[in-house]
């Protein structure tokens, strides 16, 4: 693509798609690009991972008592 040197122009953003979207997404609490459901799926997924293994652990240490 070549270089642009401080100008670019987005049809888009002159029509105000990306403010709607922004919007949008802002008031589903959902991402609209990929990347940012991702990142979002991500950050829950870890939340769970550290949830499901103290479950594990608490379920293992009732196995051995019992």
């Amino acid at each position: 693509m070549g270089r642009k040197f401080g100008f670019s122009w987005s049809w888009k953003r002159a029509i105000g798609l990306s403010a709607l979207k922004g919007k949008i997404s802002r008031k589903l609490g959902i991402p609209l690009t990929r990347l940012g459901r991702q990142q979002k799926a991500g950050r829950a997924a870890g939340c769970c991972v550290l949830m499901f293994s103290l479950l594990c652990a608490g379920t293992a240490g009732l196995a051995i008592l019992f």
